[in-house]
């Protein structure tokens, strides 16, 4: 069934009113899409055991948890005054849960509890708010939404190709171009850090690639050498570096080598991509991608829009073990989580929002006095049961303001029932974009409006 579609040329839409509604407008492209592929919804508490999340994301992230203090007088377990100035002693003593950081460590969590229920492989979506103890800037904030979907409980290479069509159905149907899924493997990084004579700084190194984009190559470089990585070490990273193809480094790796499987798992996913083919995005293959290195195990995924720097509109990766975490062993996963904040405000600079998306109602009634509106109560609720948006002014306020009203949400018709209306079934129209009116056959009227 067809329904008017409303514009809203004037750009009048209240500020708040507008922000809900264009938000819920890429959920709702994003749940459809999701739905498509055929994943399901579910959702998880705010607060977590502060336990469950410690760890899982490495020093800087761990510092970054939004943490709840305990109820009760928890500084009569202080020893000291030493003791309470030592925040890392008395940080278990005055805390022992906090707000979600991410959505995938609640989701092994969530997974493991109910096992003997999950039919798998297990195809959920979650869109929930997390919390960073952050400094807010553009595209950085302490509180947002995220937008999860995960494939758990398959070791095929299959559900990763699967998410990397999902991005870029979803971006394309958004009408977010230019956008890159770059793509790496913890393997291949592995191999890499192997090579270069520095695989005991496994951690570190993997620290300073993370950070090639906020600090400078020049820095990287720098920071590599004080931690040990030699000439030779370095010609082998930059070698790396500058591979804008997969093939460009495939020859290094042997069968014995650890990043041999990393290799030939890029070379699959990208292989299969390009015969499938993607509808607006392009898969890049980075080797300084390095997010999520605390618990991705396989490949590494992140997403960005090139033509503005607002970091990653998304990301994700596989993790072999993160439910094993919660005793539920040789479980593996892949996920990636989208931005919804980031994606909303690169929409809203690009000015990506349809003008049809301002108003949910295609109908006003005025309010034209009280047996007036109780016979337009009559019309409407025949308008809603064919599906049609349509609404009654509640106030009886001056014609001017009630106009005004329509305007301001972009509603494209407005309809007027008076006296001379009611006795012969008609209804006076106003086209609010283009101001003709005229008067029409109430049934015509439905009949045009299913067309």
């Amino acid at each position: 069934m067809k329904t008017i579609k409303t514009s809203n040329p004037k750009g009048m839409r209240d500020l708040i009113t507008s922000k809900m509604i264009l938000r819920e407008y890429i959920l709702d492209i994003m749940k459809g899409t999701f739905e498509k592929y055929g994943f399901g919804p579910i959702s998880t508490p705010a607060m977590e055991n502060i336990e469950t999340l410690n760890g899982k994301y490495g020093d800087e992230g761990d510092r970054l948890i939004f943490k709840v203090l305990k109820s009760g007088n928890f500084f009569s377990e202080y020893d000291s005054e030493e003791d309470q100035l030592n925040y890392k002693k008395i940080a278990t003593k005055i805390s022992d849960k906090a707000l979600r950081y991410d959505l995938t460590v609640p989701l092994a969590r969530f997974v493991s509890q109910h096992r003997n229920e999950i039919i798998f492989p297990f195809k959920r979506y979650q869109i929930q708010n997390v919390w960073r103890a952050d400094r807010p800037q553009k595209g950085r904030f302490r509180e947002f939404m995220q937008c999860d979907v995960d494939i758990i409980g398959s070791k095929s290479l299959f559900p990763e190709i699967e998410l990397i069509q999902l991005v870029d159905e979803i971006f394309n149907k958004l009408s977010i171009q230019n956008v890159k899924i770059y793509i790496n493997h913890r393997k291949v990084l592995m191999s890499m850090i192997d090579h270069m004579g520095v695989s005991d700084k496994f951690n570190d190194i993997v620290i300073l690639i993370d950070k090639i984009d906020k600090l400078g190559i020049r820095t990287v470089e720098k920071e590599m050498r004080r931690v040990g990585v030699s000439d030779a070490g370095m010609k082998i990273f930059n070698k790396f570096r500058n591979a804008d193809s997969i093939s460009k480094i495939s020859n290094i790796f042997t069968e014995s080598d650890i990043g041999f499987e990393g290799i030939n798992e890029l070379i699959f996913i990208q292989k299969v991509i390009k015969e499938i083919g993607l509808q607006s995005s392009e898969l890049v293959f980075d080797i300084s991608l390095a997010r999520g290195i605390d618990y991705y195990t396989g490949s590494i995924f992140e997403v960005k829009q090139n033509d503005i720097s607002i970091g990653s509109i998304a990301g994700g990766g596989r993790y072999d073990d993160l439910t094993s975490l919660f005793g539920f062993n040789d479980v593996s996963g892949v996920g990636i989580s989208f931005g919804i904040d980031r994606i909303f405000y690169l929409m809203d600079d690009f000015k990506l929002f349809p003008d049809d998306i301002g108003s949910s109602t295609d109908v006003l009634f005025l309010n034209l006095g009280l047996e007036e509106s109780v016979h337009v109560l009559k019309m409407i609720k025949k308008m809603r049961n064919l599906g049609i948006a349509s609404e009654l002014y509640p106030n009886m306020d001056k014609v001017k303001k009630q106009m005004s009203y329509a305007d301001r949400k972009g509603i494209k018709f407005v309809a007027i029932v008076g006296e001379d209306e009611i006795k012969c079934n008609k209804i006076s129209l106003k086209n609010m974009n283009t101001g003709e009116q005229y008067m029409h056959s109430f049934n015509d009227f439905l009949k045009d409006l299913q067309k």
